[in-house]
């Protein structure tokens, strides 16, 4: 059901040509609200474009950029932006001694670097308002001790004790800070790691459930933070893992 033009907000979606923010932009189109995607690969994005999202091409590390999309979703909003989705993302595979210092600094900036200035940016916007909703992403690797992970699992357990610190800091100001932290997922990043049957084969079996996730499962579980989730939570890691982090299948 669309929402009515008075309840209708404004999401800023970066990294928005992923393929889960496709699934998280259309499902924020199909309510009735104002969606923003900044995103580098302008084709990946034309039929969200075609519903009614706007887009700000460039690069998630570029300070202007950042600030321009910010600043566009600010105008789409009657009361400003009401939420913002971090989803950019990088994965390098080889343990320490076989990875440069190179492609570890740039799993940390594509990942890490790019998350606190879509918290910086966004954060600010949403103090005037006094009320906003900020959701990043995560991986199992960040809480989870997987093979070969070092460097994504340095990001992303960065992102999530900054999202932590976020949460306290901005808790009496409005704005609620999480995160997912999905395990293997059905997108090009994860085909990445799922590059063969017996990778796949031994990647299920360490899965309670046995199975991928689905990207519009992990859309969907942003879209509630975003959206429906109660104000009380914040700080919060939902693990979107199969249990993997937390059970024993």
């Amino acid at each position: 059901m669309k929402c009515n033009e008075s309840m209708s907000k404004s999401f800023l979606l970066i990294g928005g040509s992923s393929d889960i923010a496709r699934h998280l932009a259309s499902m924020l189109l199909e309510d009735g609200h104002r969606v923003t995607l900044l995103a580098r690969d302008s084709d990946r994005v034309t039929d969200l474009v075609e519903q009614g999202a706007d887009l700000v091409q460039g690069d998630a590390l570029d300070e202007a950029i950042v600030q321009d999309a910010v600043a566009h979703a600010v105008e789409q909003g009657e009361h400003g932006l009401s939420g913002m989705a971090h989803l950019v993302g990088s994965i390098a595979l080889r343990p320490p001694h076989a990875t440069k210092l190179e492609d570890f600094t740039a799993v940390l900036h594509t990942n890490l670097t790019s998350a606190f200035l879509a918290l910086k940016t966004a954060g600010k916007a949403m103090l005037k308002p006094g009320t906003g909703r900020m959701v990043f992403t995560s991986s199992v690797a960040g809480s989870y001790g997987l093979t070969n992970h070092e460097a994504i699992a340095a990001a992303k357990g960065g992102i999530e004790a900054m999202v932590r610190s976020a949460a306290s800091t901005y808790a009496q100001r409005g704005l609620r800070v999480n995160a997912v932290a999905p395990g293997l997922t059905e997108t090009r990043l994860g085909g990445r790691v799922l590059r063969s049957d017996a990778i796949r084969e031994a990647s299920v079996g360490m899965i309670p459930l046995k199975r991928i996730n689905e990207p519009l499962e992990i859309a969907q579980s942003m879209h509630w933070l975003l959206t429906a989730a109660p104000d009380n939570l914040t700080g919060q890691i939902l693990h979107l893992d199969g249990g993997m982090s937390n059970i024993r299948g």
